[in-house]
């Protein structure tokens, strides 16, 4: 949901919710993403992130601009991408491809437990505040999903387009590569037109009901 949209829908509650649950993601899970891609390759031989200091909580050493406005206006975006030396793997493509995984991996690890603690709410008794609290955890966790299935797009310079290395020839690939600034401004377009809207809707709701299956069997057993 855009948040012309939400204004425009004047309910404080939706409001609240959606505002705050961006402002969660952009300073606390587009750096999480992008320490997971930095922690990952890492483990994997690659330090360079660690040595630029990427390997850090702090929001304003990963935010980018417009991938932060992005955030707010459509509720997915994306960060300032940690960098990697893919010569430091041992296998470059795998490397980069389990590297690149990892940021949409700790999305949905972040959903999980987003959906975990919406859930834990629902058994207290309802208050206002209990209600706004409740509902930033639900859009916590529907951004963070969203997020995770925007990334796995195989666009450059998207997380997807990393992954989707390792399934093609690498002839292929860096012909394919050789267009990465043409697709940013195309993907740019496509958000602002919305025509990506209702795949990533139907993929997120997809990923929603997974991650919530057992949250929610839970819930219906004690409640």
């Amino acid at each position: 949901m855009s948040l012309i949209n939400v204004f425009r829908n004047g309910d404080p509650l939706l409001i609240f919710a959606v505002v705050f649950s961006r402002m969660f993601v952009v300073f606390c899970c587009l750096p999480f993403h992008e320490v997971a891609h930095g922690w990952m390759a890492y483990k994997m031989g690659d330090s360079t992130a660690k040595n630029f200091g990427r390997l850090s909580l702090n929001p304003f050493k990963h935010l980018d601009l417009v991938g932060t406005i992005m955030i707010f206006l459509f509720g997915i975006g994306y960060a300032n991408p940690v960098p990697v030396n893919a010569r430091n793997f041992k296998n470059p493509k795998k490397g980069m491809a389990l590297t690149a995984l990892a940021g949409p991996v700790s999305n949905l690890l972040l959903a999980f437990v987003s959906v975990c603690f919406y859930y834990i709410l629902l058994l207290f008794p309802e208050s206002t505040l209990l209600l706004y609290i409740t509902m930033f955890f639900k859009y916590a966790a529907m951004v963070n999903v969203s997020l995770a299935v925007f990334n796995l797009f195989p666009i450059p310079p998207l997380d997807g387009s990393k992954i989707f290395a390792i399934l093609i020839p690498s002839k292929i690939y860096f012909r394919y590569m050789k267009y990465e600034r043409y697709a940013m401004i195309a993907l740019i377009v496509l958000l602002f037109t919305g025509l990506l809207d209702t795949p990533i809707g139907y993929i997120t709701s997809f990923f929603m009901k997974i991650i919530s299956f057992i949250p929610n069997l839970l819930f219906n057993l004690i409640a």
